[in-house]
């Protein structure tokens, strides 16, 4: 399906029916042929808008998958960049990928050295940041306060609503003081387009299949609102601003078709 490189209908079927965990295992090897990869389009938004802001030392990819989002902190990194996944498959797709860039990036083709740390990027700088692949999960982050900035792409559905308030309080634990967690959000489409309908659809068959289906796959598009998202990062300690990205234009009420949120930890201490 997708692409002639992409999973199979019976792939993906085995896939929506294991855990998340297990699923992304399963799809790691064919993930970047599947829309499911963030669009190399947002990751350029992001990038561009982030560049304005920073400059930055340690970023830190949160539900890192493939690297789509690491790609995007070598760019703005310059000491060091860490993805963390849950997936053991998502992240050995990541270290070989970032192997294969190192060796273009030196005219090679050998393979990086079991453990070693690897240079990373679409367009590799001069100086690469340090490249660390870690297995954990986002709810219990495995760090110290000591990145600047923090990222995530298209990793929110599978954290339902009562999962938010400690998953933000996760990622404030890792920030130093006065370090970012910027993500992009879309504008959610509205009835009378067919988007809307689709997900709609895609939320109903998750549910029924998590109704009747164990483990359940956490997958739900429409669950993670602006409203609800800035409220909650808000209560977890964060300072948050919107910054229109304006490579997707406006909708007929002028407001931004897609946003990133930027939320700074501030001077005080984790909330309890």
């Amino acid at each position: 399906m997708f692409t002639p490189q992409g999973p199979t209908l019976r792939e993906l079927a085995v896939q929506a029916l294991s855990s998340v965990e297990h699923g992304y295992d399963l799809l790691a090897p064919k993930f970047d042929h599947t829309p499911f990869r963030t669009p190399d389009s947002i990751l350029d938004a992001v990038a561009t808008a982030l560049d304005r802001i920073g400059p930055f030392d340690r970023g830190l990819d949160l539900c890192c998958g493939t690297g789509a989002g690491m790609e995007v902190l070598s760019e703005l990194c310059r000491e060091s960049v860490t993805g963390v996944d849950i997936s053991a498959g998502m992240l050995a797709v990541g270290r070989e990928r970032a192997g294969a860039a190192r060796a273009r990036g030196r005219g090679e083709a050998e393979a990086p050295e079991r453990g070693e740390v690897e240079p990373l990027g679409r367009a590799l700088p001069d100086r690469a940041p340090r490249v660390a692949w870690v297995r954990g999960d986002a709810r219990a982050l495995p760090f110290a306060p000591v990145f600047d900035l923090v990222v995530s792409f298209g990793a929110f559905g599978h954290f339902l609503p009562r999962e938010l308030p400690g998953l933000f309080a996760e990622v404030h634990s890792v920030l130093r003081q006065g370090g970012r967690f910027a993500f992009p959000i879309m504008a959610p489409p509205r009835p009378s387009s067919p988007g809307y309908w689709v997900l709609l659809a895609f939320d109903m068959v998750m549910r029924v299949r998590n109704a009747v289906w164990r483990p359940p796959f956490v997958m739900y598009y429409r669950a993670f609102r602006l409203d609800d998202v800035r409220r909650e990062l808000v209560r977890a300690g964060f300072e948050v601003e919107l910054h229109a990205l304006p490579e997707f234009g406006r909708r007929p009420d002028d407001s931004p078709r897609c946003r990133m949120v930027v939320a700074t930890r501030g001077s005080g201490g984790t909330p309890a």
